[in-house]
C-alpha cells in the first residue's frame, strides 16, 4: 500500500484533533483538515483525496449531508468514507441514510484506523473498475450504464483525443498522463453541469460520457471548449503559431503533427436500430472515424433513424 495516500480530515472545527493528523503524517500520509461544511465539497471537487476521515462525534446536518453527496455523485462516490464516532453512537447510526464505508470509534485506536485505511483501499479495487489514473469509471460499469439507456432519450458519446499517441511520444508519459486527467476532469464537469449523466475511461484516450440526448451537443461543445482552451497551454509559442508540432513516424521520418485536438462521437440510444450494447459501440466506431478526419476538434451525430 502507497505511503503517500493523500487523506482529508473532515471535522467540526471545536473538535478538531491536531493529533490525529500527526499521527497519519507519521505513516507517510498526506494530510489535510477540513472543518467548514462549505468547503468541504469544492477541496474534494478540485483536489480530490484517496480516503475521507469524517468526525461524527456531533453528527451536524452539514457534515451529514456531505456523506450523500459523495455516495450519490459517479466521480467521488468511490471514494472510502470512515467515520470517526463514540462507541454508543454507532448502534443508533443511520448507515442506509449516510451510508458510511466503514467506522472507528473514539478513543481512536491508531493501529486500528490505519488498518481500515488500507482494508478500505483494496476493498475499493476489488469492488470497482475505475481508472487509476483519472479515476473515472472502468469497461464494466460503461457497459452496465450504456445498457440502461438503450430504448431511452439518451446519448452515448465516444471521446478521442487527436494525435495523442504522438504528442505522448514526443513529450513523455508523464505529460500524456496529465493530458488523460485533464479531459478526464473536463467530461465529468461537463457532465455534471449537465445535472444528469455518468461519464467513464474505457482506457488510453478513449472515454465515453452519457446525459440526456437534448444536451448532448452542448456537452460536446463545452468539453471541445474547454479542451481547446487547456491544450494550449502544452504547446510553446512557435507551435501555436505553426498549428503543429514535430514528430517522427515509424521509419523515422520527420513529420508535422496538428496539436490535439478531441473527436466525439454522438450515438442516440432511442433510435430503432440501438438495440444492445455492442450496437452503440459499432456505430460509435463509424461516427469517430468521421470526426477524427478533421484536423479540429469537433462532433459528430448519428441523425440515422434506420
Amino acid at each position: 500500500m502507497r505511503s503517500d495516500l493523500r487523506i482529508a480530515i473532515v471535522a467540526n472545527e471545536k473538535r478538531g484533533d491536531g493529533n490525529i493528523e500527526l499521527r497519519l503524517q507519521s505513516k507517510g500520509y498526506q494530510v489535510v483538515t477540513l472543518t467548514t461544511p462549505s468547503s468541504v465539497m469544492g477541496f474534494i471537487y478540485s483536489d480530490p483525496p484517496d480516503v475521507i476521515l469524517m468526525d461524527l462525534s456531533s453528527p451536524d446536518e452539514a457534515f451529514l449531508g456531505i456523506i450523500r453527496s459523495l455516495k450519490d455523485d459517479f466521480f467521488f462516490s468511490t471514494i472510502p468514507v470512515i467515520g470517526m464516532m463514540p462507541e454508543p453512537a454507532a448502534e443508533f447510526f443511520d448507515w442506509e441514510e449516510y451510508p458510511l464505508d466503514d467506522f472507528v470509534t473514539f478513543p481512536l485506536n491508531f493501529r486500528e484506523l490505519f488498518t481500515r485505511i488500507v482494508l478500505s483501499l483494496r476493498r475499493l479495487r476489488r469492488v470497482f473498475d475505475n481508472n487509476p489514473l483519472t479515476r473515472l469509471p472502468g469497461n464494466t460499469s460503461i457497459q452496465r450504464a450504456i445498457e440502461q439507456t438503450v430504448g431511452k432519450p439518451m446519448a452515448v458519446c465516444y471521446v478521442d483525443i487527436n494525435h495523442f499517441k504522438q504528442y505522448n511520444d514526443v513529450y513523455g508519459f508523464t505529460h500524456g498522463d496529465e493530458v488523460l486527467r485533464m479531459l478526464g476532469r473536463i467530461v465529468s464537469n461537463a457532465v455534471k453541469d449537465a445535472g444528469d449523466g455518468f461519464a467513464g475511461h474505457i482506457g488510453g484516450d478513449d472515454f465515453v460520457f452519457i446525459v440526456p440526448f437534448d444536451q448532448a451537443e452542448a456537452v460536446a461543445g463545452r468539453i471541445i471548449a474547454n479542451f481547446t482552451a487547456v491544450v494550449s497551454e502544452l504547446f510553446n509559442e512557435e507551435e501555436k503559431r505553426n498549428g503543429f508540432f514535430l514528430a517522427h513516424d515509424r521509419k523515422g521520418n520527420e513529420e508535422k503533427v496538428p496539436l490535439m485536438g478531441v473527436a466525439i462521437a454522438v450515438v442516440p440510444t432511442d433510435s430503432p436500430k440501438i438495440g444492445h450494447y455492442a450496437k452503440v459501440a459499432e456505430v460509435a466506431a463509424e461516427l469517430k472515424t468521421l470526426a477524427k478526419q478533421s484536423h479540429k476538434s469537433c462532433f459528430v451525430v448519428d441523425r440515422r433513424k434506420f
